[in-house]
């Protein structure tokens, strides 16, 4: 009763933060794959999606939505059910973390688990993910469950959610194989290692049934080059494995909970069988996702996140200096909470902190300027995905009208855009907009590191309003938000 009212409390909480957000359209990858496929189970009951390219990511967390969508919503669609649904998953998962924080402070002054809590609430990257609909979230949740489970010794219950974690995420699959080797290998508990093995049967069943269905195990060749193949350069493994750490202890004012880990009494983490398994699967996991992961997305760290925490919590309360015990934990979360609305001075994924909204706002308002253009609504319009997809489908918030005829670009720079134009004559309107998240002053503008991402991760500015001109193009609307960005060109000979 007391931790479902917690959870209840948590949920409450998480409402409440997010309640500008709620009825927010859907965003990037939430309408690139998770909400279509979550359609298609709904509509058609198609496991395998029809709307959207299949890939390897297994379909618990659209059959959640699917379900929601159909018990709350009497089997419609619902942009603030989904929202509310995942935030109540999100709860679910701050119960978890603030358990395993519990666990693993064990031993350790104080109450640490409180500010592991805290810390975790005040992400930007949990603000952010707790909302959308998308698959690391729910990872993290059943991750921390299984975690806390397993240290509690309570096998059954760890191995349901370690079979919630692998039909929420495939590489949760780390989790349950390390139990599974560990129980039969060093335990020698073979009944117990059977639970955890048998989690990850409908792993293999989605595989399977993907495979047989499109011919790949991974679903699209594309997305098996990108996640599978692209990443495994040696230059971008090696900068993707640093860059990870760098966002766990670094980033976001997180170095100041670094330190007090270091600064920490030794022995605060030595002899714990408890940090062992958080330490391994930690390094298990950041392994993993820098290895199979095209995109190096930090929302893939999420599984992670509350094991830091849970470690700088305890770090904290082991110094010996009473005035650091309650300055160090309230200077990061000031820091956590200030980073959740500015962001870093380099190249990082909107969804991060609040960013993600200022996107989703202007791209919202910039399908209202296109409907509302005088002498009439334009019949062929360009731009990049994803506001290609948020014009064609009404389902996504953005619009109730779909376009007569939607160009799309790979990017916006200079060459695809004259690509997509040549290609496709008659273009009479072209939305540009900030897809690169890139700030005033950024790392980037150093020859050095330009050349880097340009050689490595295909960098390439965006095209500029003269090169707009020269296509036959003029800005007549540019709105901005936050440092964020779109703009309107019309073609020279619309309305004629």
């Amino acid at each position: 009763m007391i931790r479902a009212a917690i959870a209840a409390a948590f949920f409450l909480l998480l409402a409440a933060v997010h309640y500008p957000y709620l009825r927010l359209p859907y965003f990037w990858d939430e309408l690139g794959q998770f909400i279509p496929a979550s359609l298609d189970l709904l509509y058609t009951q198609s496991w395998i999606p029809v709307t959207t390219t299949p890939n390897i990511h297994p379909p618990g967390v659209m059959a959640y939505l699917a379900l929601v969508w159909k018990i709350a919503c009497n089997g419609s669609h619902s942009i603030l059910a989904t929202r509310l649904a995942m935030l109540a998953l999100a709860a679910f998962g701050a119960l978890g973390s603030f358990l395993l924080a519990i666990r693993l402070g064990r031993g350790c002054p104080g109450y640490p688990a409180l500010p592991a809590i805290l810390f975790l609430l005040a992400s930007p990257l949990f603000y952010a993910q707790s909302m959308l609909a998308q698959l690391d979230m729910p990872a993290m949740v059943f991750t921390v469950w299984a975690l806390y489970l397993f240290l509690e010794g309570r096998h059954a219950l760890a191995a349901l959610a370690c079979l919630a974690l692998c039909v929420s995420k495939e590489t949760g699959a780390i989790l349950p194989g390390m139990f599974a080797a560990w129980l039969a290998v060093r335990e020698r508990q073979w009944k117990y290692a059977a639970y955890y093995a048998a989690s990850l049967i409908p792993l293999f069943i989605w595989i399977g049934a993907l495979w047989r269905e499109t011919g790949s195990p991974l679903g699209d060749s594309q997305f098996a080059q990108y996640n599978a193949v692209y990443s495994l350069h040696p230059i971008r493994l090696l900068a993707a494995i640093p860059r990870r750490f760098f966002y766990l202890f670094i980033a976001e004012f997180r170095w100041i909970g670094t330190l007090a880990i270091l600064a920490a009494p030794r022995g605060t983490f030595a002899g714990s069988i408890a940090w062992r398994w958080a330490a391994a699967f930690g390094f298990a996991h950041i392994l993993t996702v820098s290895v199979f992961g095209g995109a190096v997305l930090e929302r893939y760290l999420l599984p992670v996140l509350p094991l830091v925490y849970a470690a700088m919590g305890c770090a904290f309360a082991s110094l010996k200096q009473p005035s650091l015990r309650l300055a160090g934990p309230a200077a990061l979360t000031f820091g956590l909470l200030v980073s959740i609305f500015t962001g870093p001075p380099y190249l990082a994924p909107f969804e991060n902190n609040i960013a993600f909204t200022d996107f989703v706002q202007l791209q919202e308002e910039a399908v209202t300027a296109l409907n509302r253009m005088a002498p009439r609504r334009p019949r062929s319009v360009a731009t990049a995905w994803p506001l290609t997809d948020a014009m064609r489908r009404p389902e996504f918030g953005y619009t109730n009208i779909t376009f007569e005829q939607i160009i799309e670009t790979t990017d916006f720079s200079p060459r695809n855009v004259e690509e997509a134009l040549r290609k496709s004559p008659g273009v009479e309107v072209v939305v540009l907009y900030d897809r690169l998240h890139e700030p005033a002053w950024t790392l980037s503008a150093i020859p050095l590191v330009r050349e880097f991402l340009t050689t490595y991760y295909g960098y390439s500015p965006q095209i500029t309003p003269e090169e707009m001109r020269a296509l036959g193009f003029v800005q007549t609307l540019r709105m901005e938000q936050r440092g964020q960005w779109v703009a309107i060109y019309v073609s020279r000979t619309f309305g004629r």
